[in-house]
């Protein structure tokens, strides 16, 4: 049975990294002080989905991401570690969305996309923790959802059934669902593989149409302009509201109910300090004390 999975992607600020000059003034984020990259669990997401494609030949894995343009660079990375295409929402409605806006979004292109069994993607982005839009989305396109997702155990074909391990505060659940199913994976699934070097010398001059406009602004030639005419897999394919036949009132600021009001980083800061030796007469008071505080116990 081949399958055909769509990973759902974000490229994101690395917030794993913040430092002084990562807020503005106005408490938003300083996007140009952060690199910009791939959001970690979405990476699980996409090794679970090349595991699949792997057990089962055949099987396409398609990258949807939403972003200005230079999120092709999502798509790329997913092309580098066995991902087939990929296709990126990118308009200036799309902008400033929350995550019911988000979701609008990436359904009304999966339902463009239209041929699947398969969605995938991580459990939350670190720059917003909500792990909302994952769900919404399979709200939106009415299919079965699977979330906390830690790995895939069994894939029935005949039945078109998925059994996955489901990781949860508390324990581990073993759940079944129907094809089409919609899977959000956690952090605590298997590490994305890694650039396959072959196929980051096929992909490596793969561009979308607002990065060749960027190269070839000032009446600048395209660099190898011929292979984008030779090699099709070369063409990042970019979609706007239109093309997805969305409605401009449900995308962007204009379809988020949820305004961020202010970001701030806060540092904590220790007031005091203890220096404890590591003598039994030290430690026997030190945990006299934390229970006496209740910090354990």
């Amino acid at each position: 049975m081949s399958l055909k999975i769509v990973v759902l992607a974000k490229q994101v600020p690395d917030t794993r990294n913040v430092g002084k000059d990562a807020m503005n003034a106005d408490g938003t984020i300083n996007r140009a002080a952060l690199p910009a990259i791939f959001n970690p669990e979405d990476l699980n997401a996409l090794e679970v989905a090349l595991r699949l494609k792997d057990a089962h030949p055949g099987s396409t894995v398609t990258i949807l991401t939403m972003g200005p343009g230079r999120a092709a660079e999502i798509i790329r990375e997913g092309l580098y570690r066995g991902a087939d295409n990929g296709y990126l929402l990118t308009d200036r409605a799309f902008a400033g969305a929350d995550t019911l806006a988000t979701s609008y979004a990436l359904a009304t292109a999966i339902r463009k996309i239209g041929d699947y069994d398969l969605i995938i993607g991580g459990r939350q982005a670190i720059d917003g923790d909500t792990a909302q839009v994952g769900p919404q989305v399979a709200e939106k396109l009415g299919l079965t959802q699977i979330t906390y997702s830690e790995e895939v155990l069994k894939l029935d074909e005949a039945a078109r059934r998925i059994t996955v391990k489901r990781h949860i505060d508390g324990g581990v659940e073993t759940v079944e669902g129907p094809l089409p199913i919609v899977l959000t994976v956690n952090g605590s699934a298997a590490v994305c593989r890694p650039r396959n070097a072959k196929l980051v010398m096929k992909y490596k001059r793969a561009l979308g149409a607002q990065e060749k406009a960027a190269l070839t602004k000032e009446g600048a030639a395209l660099p190898y302009a011929e292979q984008y005419e030779k090699c099709p897999y070369l063409n990042i394919t970019e979609w706007s509201v239109a093309d997805v036949n969305g409605d401009t009132a449900q995308c962007g600021l204009s379809g988020s109910p949820t305004k961020v009001k202010k970001i701030e980083n806060i540092i904590f800061q220790a007031k005091e300090s203890k220096t404890l030796s590591g003598s039994d007469a030290d430690v026997e008071g030190l945990i006299v004390e934390l229970l006496a505080n209740h910090t354990i116990g």
